[in-house]
């Protein structure tokens, strides 16, 4: 496997995410001095992982597709917005929009997540080992979103076709979503999603499920649903 090293300081953005497509399949990047900076490794079409540094702003990863990428610091909004395959792993907190319209893929955060997490998602898959902001998962259409933490309000406002995992409290649901008790295909879902991202603190027999109302799933009355009534992708080693 190739090693390589870029520093971003040096190449500056556009210079960067030039270098970082000039890589090879199965090439494994280091990027030095993110630095915040935002838009880094956009559209990656090629079997890499690339180890970022330090945190990154706006945008990181989107459009992207087979890349393993790894930030190692917070980010931004938008993080994998469109995401087509491969990884984005997030050690730390995200800003608003993180896995907007994804449609492929998984996106892991490893702290908590502001506002509209997993807005329009369209077939990707959003796990966030703390707590998710307002909006979660609103008109999101296909795919599946794990909180392991609380949710905020809003949680699956106008929901389409995608399912939501909560392992928290629910501060309260948005217009067309409805909480229920998980069945068994839904524990072996979140199970896996949990597994893959390396969330070992959330239990799946305690998660709520949140669906849209357009199913009628039989309805949770508990404590957790206390406000009104897929596959994951794969994330390599090398992000763990």
């Amino acid at each position: 496997m190739a090693e390589v090293t870029l520093d971003a300081d040096r190449l500056g953005i556009r210079g960067l995410n030039t270098a970082l497509h000039a890589v090879p399949a199965g090439a494994h990047v280091r990027v030095l001095n993110p630095r915040g900076r935002h838009n880094l490794a956009v559209g990656l079409r090629e079997r890499v992982t690339v180890d970022i540094a330090g945190p990154c702003g706006h945008y990181l990863g989107g459009l992207g597709a087979r890349a393993e990428i790894t930030v190692r610091g917070p980010v931004g909004r938008g993080v994998g917005e469109n995401l087509m395959s491969g990884g984005i792993r997030v050690r730390g907190d995200a800003g608003s929009g993180a896995a907007a319209a994804a449609r492929g893929g998984t996106i892991a955060i490893s702290g908590d997540c502001d506002s509209g997490a997993g807005i329009a998602l369209a077939g990707g898959t959003l796990a966030i080992a703390g707590n998710a902001g307002p909006y979660c998962g609103r008109a999101a259409r296909s795919g599946v979103i794990l909180v392991c933490g609380d949710a905020g309000p809003g949680l699956g406002d106008a929901l389409v076709d995608a399912v939501i995992y909560v392992g928290g409290r629910i501060a309260g649901l948005g217009e067309g979503a409805l909480a229920a008790e998980p069945d068994e295909n839904d524990l072996t879902a979140a199970k896996l999603i949990a597994a893959t991202c390396g969330f070992d603190h959330v239990n799946p027999e305690n998660l709520t499920k949140v669906t849209s109302v357009r199913y009628r799933p039989r309805l949770l009355t508990g404590r957790r649903a206390s406000g009104r009534p897929p596959v994951p992708g794969r994330l390599s080693a090398a992000s763990a």
